[in-house]
């Protein structure tokens, strides 16, 4: 099967792309005059063309929480956003801390995920022997939580967690957090007789958030550690990064749009909507975050996309759950941050597609290249999309952008050479690939 895209701006610069089954054949200046036969041709003029999103962060909530969220739910709403790519997070229930839960997940995978995947498996106090001998490629990488969240899958173990650091093969990403001053805080507030709008960010505050980033940062530079810090939120972490080009680098990051998006004032109208862990915190934070990914300093967006349902979300501060649906306008998210902040498209594609796929050695993605898989996600500039409740494809039907108006819409999706999403609404329900690392 042939494809034939006509006339569309690939990032920067108009090109015309011929796909050959799942693989991008030819990319030309020029009209390909002489296709084959059987080709269908898509007109892409005014069409913005960008590789695929490849999301690392999320958390689809099968099995075990399917009430909130599931695969299939969730990777439409991916594809609708323009996310052709996702890891899956293990803190699931069971959480995916065996190999025999690991397979499990991935044949759950495999007959429900509509966008390509890969899944982390998550680290304990007592299971760092079988981490390390997991089979190379059978993972995205191992996630290791330095402070709570959904799930229960806190490690705190000195003794296991440097021998992880220092023994293992693969990528480790961290949630970086101190539960001694998460539970110090939370001591010091949960008697007020009233709550401050931004309790959140003051319980789970900047030194929560440093100490244990430093703490990790250190043992990576001692043992010379593939290391990934999650969701940076503080413009203090970003001093235990370097910049440059993240093929030089072993520790790198990510934010979410979330947090570069949002701030503390914004929990004043926003309310727990936007209670994520860690926390959103300041203006300030938020612009040098911002500016940390203009320079270099973090490497990727990744959302955290954390489905609950509504009704949880609007309990009382210390029972709503933290997490934010978003993976399904990530990408609307950060172009309307490259508006604000006058970035070019190709950042974008760099932070959202081609550092992800670089960083993890993801198999022919991330890029828009000859042999390269036609993953791509199709941008109309200059063309409203207002969020609301009927346009919202995440199970739990609820956005902290509801109502809010962007200056882009996401027309169509590709993934594996084909259109599988036009204007809101899945046209091909297909599933997705396993993600090969190279």
């Amino acid at each position: 099967m042939f494809i034939y895209l006509k006339g569309g701006e690939v990032i920067n610069a108009k090109k015309n792309i011929l796909i050959e089954d799942e693989f991008i054949k030819e990319i030309s200046d020029k009209d390909i005059s002489l296709l084959p036969e059987g080709c269908q041709i898509i007109d892409c003029t005014g069409l913005t063309i960008l590789p695929g999103i490849i999301d690392t962060h999320v958390h689809f909530r099968q099995p075990g929480a399917e009430y909130k969220a599931d695969m299939v739910s969730e990777s439409r709403a991916a594809l609708l956003g323009g996310v052709t790519s996702v890891f899956d997070m293990p803190n699931n229930s069971p959480a995916i801390t065996d190999k025999e839960r690991l397979s499990e997940k991935y044949s759950l995978c495999k007959e429900n995920m509509r966008c390509n995947y890969s899944l982390y498996f998550g680290i304990t106090d007592t299971n760092i022997d079988e981490a390390l001998n997991l089979e190379k490629g059978s993972i995205a990488g191992l996630k290791l939580f330095l402070g709570s969240s959904t799930g229960n899958m806190l490690v705190n173990d000195k003794g296991s967690i440097e021998k992880l650091f220092k023994k293992t093969p693969f990528i480790i990403t961290a949630h970086c957090e101190d539960e001694t001053l998460i539970r110090e805080n939370i001591f010091k507030f949960q008697n007020s007789e009233s709550l401050s709008y931004n309790i959140h960010s003051l319980i789970r505050d900047e030194d929560v958030c440093y100490r244990s980033s430093l703490y990790a940062v250190l043992l990576a530079k001692k043992y010379n550690t593939p290391f990934h810090l999650a969701h940076l939120t503080t413009a203090k972490e970003i001093s235990l990064l370097d910049n440059g080009a993240i093929e030089n680098k072993n520790i790198t990051s990510e934010v979410s749009p979330n947090h570069l998006f949002f701030c503390d004032e914004d929990y004043k109208e926003k309310g727990w909507l936007i209670k994520c862990n860690p926390s959103i915190k300041t203006s300030s934070d938020r612009k040098a975050l911002r500016q940390a990914l203009k320079e270099g300093f973090i490497d990727m967006i990744s959302t955290d996309h954390a489905p609950h349902l509504l009704e949880e979300k609007q309990k009382d501060y210390f029972s709503s759950p933290s997490g934010i649906p978003s993976i399904q306008f990530s990408l609307l998210m950060m172009l309307h941050i490259a508006r604000e902040e006058h970035w070019d498209l190709s950042l974008i594609a760099k932070l959202m597609a081609e550092n992800p796929a670089k960083r993890f050695s993801i198999h022919k993605r991330g890029f828009i290249k000859e042999g390269y898989y036609a993953d791509f996600v199709f941008v109309q500039r200059n063309k409203e999309t207002k969020i609301s409740r009927e346009n919202i494809a995440s199970k739990c039907k609820w956005s902290p952008l509801e109502n809010f108006v962007f200056h882009d819409a996401v027309r169509m999706t590709m993934i594996n050479g084909e259109i599988v999403a036009q204007d809101g609404r899945i046209i091909k329900d297909k599933l997705g690939k396993r993600l090969i690392f190279d």
